[in-house]
């Protein structure tokens, strides 16, 4: 199987749910990796240059006509591009994806994008709040029973998390692409929550 990760970015995406996941794939804590077990890559809906909501721009590596059909996982970035129409032209990709068996990552409106097509209606979940996926997912959204309060989900492949759960969903990420030992990915995960100064004592 292809080891490539594809993000996935709409217009106006939320770039610092990019961040811990994009990182941990390619570096550890000292360096860049000679040989990283997979290969980020970005998809937007052209090869245009997409705009995230803090005004930078990412140039995509594929666009949603050459992204390739093999590949590890495909990761929704949240932002406001997901309550517009150039988001009907994900339902397929996701589609394919599931059924493939690949890895899915939705974290904040991607994860409510989820609910809107019914695609969290079989696996335990979680999101901007329960309020938001039953509006968003109106009647194709029937697992109201499956959410869960918490920062992030992984069930049956697929990562859910809100908003402000970029590490939670970064952590479960890695986790379930077995990017490193547990016990190193919960390093990095503490290292990044708690702060160095918290870790690591000041000397006199």
């Amino acid at each position: 199987m292809n080891n490539e990760i594809l993000y996935l970015l709409l217009p106006d995406y939320a770039a610092h749910e990019i961040v811990y996941l994009s990182e941990a794939i390619v570096s550890d804590e000292c360096a860049l990796k000679e040989n990283p077990k997979y290969r980020n890559k970005v998809v937007a809906p052209t090869l245009e240059p997409v705009r995230s909501i803090g005004g930078f721009f990412t140039l995509p590596d594929y666009s949603f006509d050459t992204l390739p059909d093999d590949y590890t996982a495909l990761v929704l970035i949240g932002g406001f591009g997901w309550s517009t129409p150039v988001a009907e032209q994900v339902v397929p990709i996701v589609r394919q994806a599931i059924e493939k068996g690949r890895i899915v990552g939705a974290i904040c409106n991607g994860a409510s994008f989820m609910a809107k097509h019914g695609f969290l209606n079989t696996v335990r979940h979680t999101g901007n709040g329960l309020e938001q996926l039953k509006l968003w997912g109106g009647e194709n959204y029937t697992n109201s029973t499956g959410y869960i309060h918490v920062q992030a989900v992984c069930d049956n492949k697929i990562v859910t998390a809100n908003g402000s759960a970029t590490l939670e969903f970064a952590k479960e990420l890695l986790l379930l692409l077995e990017n490193d030992t547990p016990e190193r990915i919960e390093m990095y995960y503490q290292f990044n929550k708690q702060g160095f100064c918290n870790l690591f004592f000041g000397q006199e």
